[in-house]
């Protein structure tokens, strides 16, 4: 059950293959260059863009976030080596398996939608897209929210070895005695 102070990331989907993965790999993607500040949220929302056909311009599914990790999107997508992007980063965003929503969420106004952030109570109530943006009263608690979760670090491989001891560095390596410092021999 949805709980009211769920925090939300409405995101989008550019294509019908990134619905399927999810659906059926059970992850999304984002190139961290265009990246919310913070993605460690509760749930997302997936925005349906023009690409969709009948299905355009509507949020239909919501699935829970299960986890996070830094990678590659030739990591992602390896039958796509070549593409000009396949080296830069991407937040793997693991997911459970799609909700879809009782009813969908049709776009009024707003057409052109990349991400945004909403509370479970606002998606339990809307009936349209502009139905997600919070009240001014609601802000405040949702930077405090976002504050607090910006502390949560991704770390990609190097970041995570750089914070570990040399000790417990050498032994998750497996390199017995690697961490001793050795003492610098002079040039004198």
């Amino acid at each position: 059950m949805l709980a009211d102070n769920a925090l939300i990331l409405v995101s989008i989907l550019k294509a019908p293959r990134d619905l399927e993965i999810a659906r059926l790999l059970g992850w999304y993607r984002i190139p961290m260059r265009s990246a919310p500040k913070v993605v460690a949220v509760d749930y997302v929302a997936f925005y349906q863009t023009a690409a969709f056909g009948d299905a355009k311009w509507r949020i239909e599914y919501l699935a829970e976030i299960r986890g996070v990790e830094l990678t590659t999107r030739s990591e992602l997508l390896r039958d796509e080596q070549e593409h000009p992007f396949a080296n830069q980063a991407y937040y793997k965003i693991q997911l459970s398996p799609l909700v879809p929503l009782e009813k969908a969420l049709l776009a009024g106004r707003w057409k052109r939608i990349t991400f945004f952030y909403t509370w479970g109570e606002y998606l339990k109530r809307a009936e349209t897209i502009d139905d997600l943006i919070l009240a001014e009263e609601d802000r405040a608690g949702l930077w405090r929210a976002l504050k607090e979760r910006s502390s949560y670090a991704y770390h990609t491989t190097e970041d995570f070895a750089q914070e570990l001891s040399p000790e417990v560095l050498a032994a998750v390596l497996g390199l017995s005695n690697a961490w001793k410092i050795r003492p610098k021999i002079s040039s004198d």
